[in-house]
């Protein structure tokens, strides 16, 4: 985190779980750039040029009446933001088959590691949309399949793929900060057929894949599956996530409209993530 100057989010969230998960993945998307989780709930931080009175208005779980959710704000000067999230950053393996660390922890002996420096980027492998999609890549097949990974945050996703012997693979992110840490990350773990893009779906023009993945939001997904359907050969495979058990009515009507049939389904705590193959 720069010197830049930042809002302070403290949320009180009882029960904690599923909640706080839920908390942070909309204020991801809300523009909230990190997030500590505390003994208490979360607190959350946003650069004050991207932060205006109505960001919370779309953050849908604060309206919920399952759980109760209190918040303060302050305006800070971050200053030592890496030694923040090195503190809270904690590995995981997926499956027994998948450590995700950063380049302070200790190897793991799994037959895939990824090494990431989250920084501010979405996507370390904690939520469970990236989770699932993980768990979606470790069971699929994709050696010599050309990926695109859409929404790709820390470009996790697209190194899995690489290291599962998919080639060539575009990873794509409307945000600057996620671009970078893509291309920082991909590098890091030694990765030769990624290519990393600043932009959204207009940058797929003409573009054709065996295999997409997208964990975005809902509202994305839904405007942008046309697209991928587009771009994706006959046979290939589209795996979905960032939405709720209560979306899949809509994102698989909207998969069917455009010849996308749904094979595979993961959900945990409410998250779910799709498969989908084109006919």
């Amino acid at each position: 985190m720069s010197d830049n100057i930042y809002l302070g989010y403290y949320f009180k969230v009882q029960p904690l779980q599923p909640a706080t998960e839920i908390l942070i993945a909309e204020l991801g998307f809300a523009g909230f750039e990190s997030f500590v989780e505390t003994e208490e709930g979360v607190t959350a931080y946003i650069q004050k040029d991207e932060w205006n009175d109505t960001i919370l208005n779309d953050i849908q779980i604060l309206q919920s009446d399952e759980f109760k959710i209190e918040y303060t704000f302050e305006q800070i000067q971050q200053t030592n933001w890496n030694a923040e999230w090195e503190k809270n950053f904690n590995p995981i393996v997926v499956d027994d088959q998948c450590a995700v660390r950063a380049p302070f922890h200790e190897k793991f002996d799994t037959p895939f590691e990824i090494v990431i420096e989250p920084k501010m980027s979405f996507g370390t492998g904690h939520h469970e949309t990236t989770h699932m999609m993980i768990q979606h890549i470790l069971k699929n097949d994709f050696k010599d399949k050309s990926v695109l990974d859409m929404g790709c945050g820390t470009a996790v996703l697209a190194i899995l793929a690489e290291m599962k012997g998919a080639k060539p693979i575009d990873a794509i992110d409307i945000d600057n900060w996620c671009y970078l840490n893509s291309l920082e990350n991909a590098e890091r773990n030694n990765c030769k057929h990624i290519s990393v893009y600043e932009g959204e779906a207009s940058l797929l023009k003409d573009k054709k894949y065996d295999t997409i993945i997208a964990n975005i939001n809902r509202n994305i997904l839904l405007n942008d599956i046309p697209t991928y359907s587009s771009c994706l050969d006959t046979n290939g495979s589209l795996f979905l996530s960032g939405f709720y058990i209560e979306d899949i009515p809509m994102i698989e009507q909207k998969c069917n409209d455009h010849k996308l049939v749904l094979k595979d389904k993961l959900n945990k705590n409410n998250w779910v993530a799709l498969k989908f193959e084109k006919e």
